[in-house]
């Protein structure tokens, strides 16, 4: 068991990694697109990967109870994330954001209470609110020690897109992580051309003018590794893992966010950040050692009901 948590915990640090350059990527592409064009342009063009490697893989359709979840996966990470997200970075800077978005691990930790029923010890809720009050000091001291009106669009996107994490890693333990964020771009997908098509006709006639190349790398990226690979990692992770205590492993993300601006921005990091840093890394190795229990909901088998399918299917073979 020990080793399907430590496996979790690296595919959702991997994950993670990815999903740090979503903010500085999303602030370059806003600085020269509309932030709904970027926000649900980069799911509708994700799609199309996404539908090659469906058909590819010859997958099963989910079933109704399936695409109902996959709709709320949608909401979060499809349109509100990226969406409000984008919209924050019009207006604030990365570091801005970095304050909520350091309180997701802990909108997880609640959604997954709630939806898959895990039952985080206090040991596990003291190193998740001292994690995310150390994650939020120190974006509060990097970026000037106050809140802006941008801040509110990013509590937004924290908000939706924590129950988009909690319900996608619930489901990938049916689905499997890859074709969770594979059917939800998909079905989502007919929903968006509509939209995107409109969006970006009101740009081109606004800004006929091609977009820099600097633009469509950056677009790139957050299409094709924050909005599709990215979550191949992260589901499977928080399927494995436990969703609570894999959560726990975004706290690092604002980190991992300042090294790559560091790296290929040229942003100067402070000495403080590595301290902050391992601050956070004491609470997501505390958080790894409490206790955090699963039980059932209420009038329901104790068995996961793929697990129980499966026995089931075993008994009628057995009996035949």
């Amino acid at each position: 068991m020990k080793t399907r948590e430590t496996e979790g915990m690296l595919l959702g640090l991997i994950g993670v990694i990815i999903f740090s350059l979503t903010l500085p990527m999303t602030r370059i592409v806003v600085q020269d697109v509309h932030p709904l064009l970027n926000g649900l342009g980069r799911a509708l063009v994700a799609a199309i990967p996404a539908a090659a490697l469906l058909a590819w893989r010859r997958e099963r359709r989910p079933t109704w109870p399936q695409v109902k979840s996959l709709a709320v996966v949608s909401l979060g990470v499809i349109i509100a994330f990226p969406v409000f997200s984008a919209w924050a970075m019009k207006t604030v800077p990365a570091s801005h954001g970095a304050v909520v978005n350091g309180l997701q691990p802990l909108c997880v930790a609640i959604y997954a209470a709630w939806l898959s029923h895990e039952r985080p010890s206090k040991a596990f809720w003291a190193s998740a609110l001292a994690g995310s009050a150390i994650v939020v000091a120190f974006a509060l001291q990097a970026g000037g020690g106050g809140l802006q009106a941008g801040d509110l669009l990013m509590l937004v996107a924290v908000g939706i897109g924590a129950l988009g994490y909690a319900e996608g890693a619930r489901l990938a333990r049916q689905m499997g992580g890859w074709q969770v964020i594979c059917w939800a771009l998909v079905l989502s997908a007919p929903f968006l051309l509509l939209p995107v098509g409109g969006l970006w006709w009101a740009h081109q006639a606004a800004h006929p003018e091609p977009l820099a190349l600097r633009t469509w790398l950056a677009f790139g990226y957050v299409t094709l590794f924050s909005q599709f690979i990215g979550f191949f990692a992260w589901y499977a992770g928080l399927a494995m893992g436990g969703i609570a205590r894999v959560g726990q492993v975004q706290l690092l993300q604002i980190f991992f966010t300042m090294a790559f601006s560091a790296l290929f921005f040229g942003e100067h990091v402070e000495a403080s950040t590595w301290i902050y840093a391992a601050a956070v890394i004491a609470t997501v190795v505390l958080g790894r050692k409490a206790a955090v229990r699963t039980t059932p909901p209420v009038g329901s088998s104790s068995v996961a009901p793929g697990v129980a399918s499966a026995r089931a299917a075993v008994r009628t073979t057995n009996s035949r």
